[in-house]
């Protein structure tokens, strides 16, 4: 049974570089998160992959930033620093969406919320700079830093910020999952090459790149909403490793130079990747300052797959990760549920089995895997699925049925989003993969995310209509009363959306009462995140696709009282 010494996880402390025989690291990854050695924490997976290419690599969990003490411990590396924020934007992570500040935090030992920086992204890179002059490198990377890459809002400052780079004064920032950019930087830079012409990354020129698309300059945007618009429509469709052109966007007199992205991991390399050796713990250098909370959930869960093409306008998944689904094998996922027997403390509950959208897993649009995305339409939208994506829970069905075969495995639940409305759209086996799912795969309750149920709402949101959703819960309702099973559904739902107003609280509380009979006990409030349409239309007050203009609630008091409206009970209940 596995019982880790700090041997083995990637060294953060002088000590394990020495007992590694080594004098000097190649490369040094600083993380808003602590050191979690797990396949759901960036960090650690780019550690791994690293070190798998043969070089040196360290990790520095939320250094200590009014002292040189933890940002200097390992020393300096040969090739390059890496800063990521966390596996969550430190903004989103520090504040509600009232910008109240968050005294919790699940990525930090003993859970109090006192590690993380605010914009950690730049506090790191200062640091660096504060205690290492003239250094190598500096290469952003993570959540954080891929979301403000180009101009972008920051609902915190309630303006317009540029992008990170120049903020950040760092060298090269990787975007989206970066796997592939991270490798091949790190072979550049080894080699002396020109490390600018890898693809997944940005950098900043003195000049435009003539062949790539030129966005509207940061001053244009700060000047004229639509121009941000514009900006944000190029940014958002140049996404894709198979259609996406480079850009170049002019920032006061130099210019940000944003290569094309890299190619997706195909399903051997993603196998690749989960098959690494993370000891799915905390590093104990960290430990003895307590437990952090979100191993509870990730330490015995399985990624089944990137990317969602669900494209709803609050989420910023499709275009950190991509819209294009790229799954693991079968084998692969099996052999991780097989592996949690190795651990003491596996209780043969596996947490999930998902991604961003569970039932996603396993198909995909033919046209999209060879010409890539679409500009000018979506997978899917209030209305409608497009018709060239042919849904089909087959795969996943297999893959559930083999997961909670494994021996050890008592339970296997998925816990991930799942898009219900793609379980009425599969005529062929959306029923049998939603009996699969009440009949082995809930735990009590089936959270699904309708959001809201207005439909000039659910439009500006990109989600399904509020006809699909009475029609799953039928088909969810009936599954249960067969199976002899009191499982529930818990809804996700959105007050103070742009184009949201109280009448349409009044409305959605109606329809949660009559509909679906339910007194809702939570709601969040709207956060208007970077790199998503609906924090665009929160600061332009427009409707980024007819320009007209949009009702946004932005008093921090009315979109409470937005959210109280619905999760207060009606009379009677």
């Amino acid at each position: 049974m596995n019982s880790y010494g700090s041997d083995a996880f990637l060294p953060t402390t002088p000590k394990e570089v020495e007992e590694r025989g080594w004098s000097k690291l190649d490369i040094i990854l600083i993380s808003g998160d602590s050191y979690i050695d797990s396949p759901y924490i960036g960090v650690a997976v780019v550690g791994r992959i690293l070190e798998r290419e043969g070089y040196r690599v360290g990790i520095i969990a939320q250094p200590d930033i009014d002292s040189a003490d933890d940002i200097t411990r390992l020393g300096e590396p040969s090739m390059w620093w890496g800063v990521s924020g966390g596996s969550i934007d430190s903004m989103v992570a520090n504040y509600t969406a009232t910008k109240k500040f968050r005294n919790s935090d699940d990525y930090t030992p003993g859970g109090k919320n006192s590690r993380r920086p605010d914009r950690a992204v730049l506090v790191y890179t200062n640091l660096i700079r504060r205690h290492f002059k003239n250094t190598v490198p500096i290469v952003l990377g993570g959540i954080e830093a891929s979301l403000r890459r180009v101009t972008h809002y920051d609902y915190w400052s309630n303006k317009l910020r540029k992008p990170i780079l120049f903020d950040a004064k760092a060298d090269y920032l990787v975007y989206g999952m970066g796997e592939l950019t991270l490798i091949d930087l790190a072979s550049a830079i080894k080699s002396g090459g020109d490390a600018r012409d890898v693809r997944g990354l940005c950098y900043i020129s003195k000049d435009a790149k003539g062949e790539y698309i030129e966005l509207p300059s940061h001053q244009e945007c700060l000047q004229d909403k639509e121009r941000y618009i514009d900006l944000f429509d190029l940014f958002y469709d140049n996404n894709d490793p198979i259609s996406a052109r480079g850009l170049s966007q002019a920032v006061d007199s130099r210019y940000l130079i944003q290569n094309p992205p890299h190619d997706y991991l195909d399903e051997e390399q993603m196998d690749s990747v989960a098959a690494l050796p993370y000891t799915r713990e905390l590093h104990p250098y960290y430990a003895k300052y307590g437990k952090v909370k979100c191993l509870e959930t990730i330490k015995f869960s399985i990624t089944t797959h990137q990317g969602c093409w669900g494209e709803c306008n609050f989420c910023a998944i499709g275009v950190h990760q991509g819209r294009t689904i790229r799954t693991r094998s079968e084998d692969s996922i099996v052999a991780e549920a097989a592996q949690f027997n190795n651990y003491r403390d596996f209780r043969g509950i596996i947490s999930d089995v998902g991604g961003p959208t569970a039932n996603m897993y396993g198909y995909e649009c033919g046209k999209k895997l060879k010409a890539g995305t679409c500009d000018d339409k979506k997978c899917t939208d209030a209305t409608a699925l497009c018709s060239a994506m042919k849904v089909d829970h087959s795969r996943n069905i297999n893959l559930l049925k083999r997961v909670r075969s494994v021996d050890g495995v008592r339970k296997a639940f998925v816990a991930s989003g799942v898009r219900y409305d793609l379980i009425i759209k599969d005529k062929r086996s959306g029923y049998e993969y939603l009996k699969e799912l009440v009949k082995h795969h809930i735990s009590g309750q089936m959270k699904v995310a309708p959001e809201h149920t207005q439909p000039h709402i659910l439009e500006l949101m990109n989600k399904p209509n509020q006809q699909t959703l009475i029609e799953f819960k039928k088909l969810y309702d009936k599954l249960n009363a067969r199976e002899q099973k009191k499982q529930f559904l818990t809804y996700y739902l959105i007050a103070a959306h742009p184009g949201c107003e109280e009448s349409d609280m009044h409305e959605l509380k109606r329809f949660t009462t009559d509909e679906l009979h339910i007194n809702v006990e939570q709601a969040q409030v709207f956060t208007p995140t970077p790199s998503t349409y609906s924090s665009v239309m929160y600061y332009t007050q427009m409707n980024p696709q007819t320009r007209e203009k949009i009702f946004v609630e932005k008093d921090s008091a009315k979109k409470e009282r937005q959210k109280s409206i619905v999760v207060k009970k009606h009379q009677g209940g």
